[in-house]
């Protein structure tokens, strides 16, 4: 028995040294992967926060920042010569990404010293090294724990590739609503405009939710702010916005808040988007707008429904008088102007046919029993518009609100949405006829699935012609109209039989009301 002790004893020393070896061995890795994460983490803060600097001072160098990490260094090396390099590295990094956070905050408590386009740089993520193909408004963005300012309402924008995954995702200060991409200049070469698509080069402006005072322009390729704009004095915007086709100029719907009348608003996207011009609307409540292929007119749907500064309570349903009004966009001069069979069948929803036509979403504003048309479409010099065809007339499928239009003129489709409704339907506009509607709560962003925006499919491919529609549940779901061809065996006689294939893929955020391509 003492034999054991004897040799147990003698063991002890060294099992306790190799233990001691294999914790300091586990703590130094433990150390070194937490020094490395502070050093990438510190230098990602770093990096976004000098970029930051030099906004606010052009003198900002990099320098400043090795400048207090050998600071820092000196400090916890005069404070303890006995501690190891790395952790006085560690605890460098660590009080430098302290600092940054305090810089940070500084930032914040102060933001009204500064313009809207720079704090409004520190809020965007860039995700993905990838090509926007789509720019989407969002409710509900997701929760980032992490964050130093987390915006209550957590409403954004964002940039979504052709796979349907977010690029970029952008917070912003109030709930959004139309996203207008800015065309490529007319009078660049092709195989330059080309290069411009691909480095996202252009700007897109996001409108805030009507009544808002303000709209915001935003880079294609990372979504940072470029620009932030306030309505004039007794104005506010409704909520939709247009270029010019050669993207020199911004067309604003906009409500008179003192006449309650509409105006339209000529912003120069050359000059800051400053204010250059106003034209009467030659309606009330004007809410999309869009611009016909010939590059002068503007066509505008005014809503017909009166608001007052900073509110959505609609004062005149009883009188209301919407209308589909053409527009000289140079001097503002009234070319056409049709009004609707219902005085409460509010003109909403835009989209433009390449052959002119126009294509219009209706919000009926009267008693739920009443069935009207709610998808029109309307060409110059027709006196009245033209309804699409419904099954059985059965309108109220739709719930009287349609949110959104989307055209595919190559391929002769059209899609309307409808939240209230819970589906998205698409046309044939070859024979104006219904091809199917597709359940999706709370729909409303659609916009056309076109061939550039497909990696799985040949553009040959039947599947190829389709949309794009969002929802707030957090959906993007591809609608991809095929022909299938049936033969019945009695007759012998083949037909053809359109149908809608839905795929979805899930997001956790909540869409907001318009989809827009690039």
């Amino acid at each position: 028995m003492s034999t054991i002790n004897r040799n147990t004893i003698a063991l002890m020393p060294k099992v306790r040294d190799q233990a001691y070896k294999s914790g300091a061995r586990s703590a130094s890795h433990e150390l070194l992967t937490t020094s490395v994460l502070s050093i990438v983490g510190t230098t990602a803060l770093v990096g976004l926060h000098h970029r930051y600097r030099k906004q606010q001072d052009p003198n900002a160098s990099l320098q400043d920042y090795m400048t207090g990490l050998r600071t820092q260094l000196r400090v916890s090396q005069s404070a303890d010569e006995t501690t190891p390099m790395l952790t006085r590295l560690r605890y460098a990094c660590q009080q430098g990404a302290a600092t940054w956070r305090q810089a940070y905050h500084h930032t914040i408590d102060n933001a009204d010293q500064y313009d809207a386009s720079s704090f409004a740089d520190m809020h965007t993520t860039t995700l993905l090294a990838r090509p926007v193909s789509w720019v989407s408004g969002v409710a509900s963005m997701p929760k980032n724990h992490t964050s130093l300012n987390q915006n209550e309402h957590d409403f954004g924008v964002v940039g979504i590739d052709a796979d349907r995954q977010m690029v970029w995702q952008t917070t912003m200060p109030e709930r959004v609503h139309d996203i207008v991409v800015q065309p490529v200049s007319v009078n660049v070469p092709e195989d330059q405009a080309q290069h411009s698509n691909d480095h996202q080069g252009r700007h897109v402006v996001v409108m805030g939710r009507r009544p808002s005072e303000k709209f915001w322009v935003l880079s294609t390729a990372n979504g940072q702010v470029q620009q932030a704009i306030k309505a004039d004095v007794n104005r506010h915007f409704y909520g939709h916005a247009c270029y010019s086709l050669d993207g020199n100029l911004l067309y604003v719907t906009e409500n008179d808040t003192v006449s309650l009348v509409g105006k339209i608003g000529i912003y120069d996207a050359n000059n800051a988007y400053k204010k250059i011009a106003e034209f009467d609307s030659h309606g009330i409540g004007p809410h999309e707008l869009i611009m016909h292929p010939d590059g002068d007119t503007l066509v505008i749907a005014n809503g017909g429904i009166k608001t007052e500064q900073a509110s959505r309570e609609e004062l005149n349903l009883d009188s209301m008088r919407p209308s589909l009004t053409y527009l000289n966009r140079h001097d503002g001069s009234l070319i056409e102007q049709v009004t609707p069979e219902h005085n409460q069948m509010s003109v909403r929803h835009l989209a433009m046919h390449k052959d002119g036509s126009v294509m219009i979403g209706i919000q009926f504003q009267g008693e739920k029993h009443i069935n009207v048309p709610l998808v029109l479409t309307h060409k110059r010099g027709d006196s009245h518009f033209t309804p699409l065809t419904m099954p059985n007339n059965q309108w109220q499928r739709f719930h009287q609100y349609i949110a959104s239009v989307a055209v595919d003129s190559e391929r002769n489709l059209l899609c309307v949405t409808t939240p209230i409704g819970g589906c998205a339907a698409i046309y044939d506009l070859h024979t104006r006829e219904l091809i199917d509607d597709v359940n999706l709560p709370d729909c409303a962003g659609a916009s056309v699935l076109a061939d550039s925006n497909i990696s799985t499919h040949r553009a040959s491919d039947p599947m190829d012609s389709g949309f794009i529609v969002s929802d707030g549940q957090g959906q993007l779901t591809a609608l991809r109209v095929t022909t299938v061809s049936e033969t019945k065996s009695e007759t012998k006689v083949t037909e053809h039989r359109e149908r809608i294939i839905k795929d979805s893929k899930l997001h956790m955020m909540s869409f907001d009301n318009h989809l827009q391509a690039l």
